[in-house]
């Protein structure tokens, strides 16, 4: 487990994917990205990320709120196994009642010491979509350059070197 100020980012227990379905299968929360449409869906993609923590050294974490120790969100550093060839990238997907409390900011800082410091990664990626400003500014912060559109996904893709 790691933490930040305001979070602890754990490996996924199939315990947690319920929690973790309250947000990814929710199509409003959900509406920059994808949707697990049920939770059988929702466990498969978790755990699936799960098994490949062990072949590249980094998975999405679950997210939990160290004041509450509630799950709050899901996301990291990893390479997407349903839609191989992008790379290491950082992504992450909250609960609405988690957003703009600066949690993004600290997940995708812990992820990027994760790609620095552990799996010395001469880049990373990330995407966001055109209309979320809200995420750009985060991969922005974090010192996220825009790279190139990708119009066929209502993205943007960014990347970072390593510093």
């Amino acid at each position: 487990m790691q933490q930040t100020k305001d979070l602890k980012l754990c490996c996924i227990r199939k315990a947690d994917v319920a929690a973790l379905f309250s947000f990814l299968g929710n199509a409003a929360a959900m509406r920059f990205t994808h949707v697990d449409r049920s939770l059988r869906e929702c466990r498969r993609r978790v755990m699936v990320h799960e098994y490949f923590r062990r072949r590249d050294g980094c998975a999405p974490w679950v997210v939990r709120e160290r004041c509450t120790d509630r799950i709050i969100g899901w996301g990291g550093l990893y390479q997407d196994p349903f839609e191989l060839g992008w790379g290491f990238e950082v992504g992450y997907f909250f609960h609405p009642e988690a957003w703009g409390k600066g949690y993004a900011s600290q997940l995708v800082s812990a992820a990027l010491a994760v790609a620095d410091d552990q799996l010395n990664l001469p880049e990373v990626w990330a995407m966001a979509h055109t209309e979320n400003w809200a995420s750009q500014r985060v991969l922005e912060k974090a010192g996220f350059v825009h790279a190139r559109p990708l119009p066929e996904r209502k993205r943007m893709l960014y990347r970072r070197s390593r510093l």
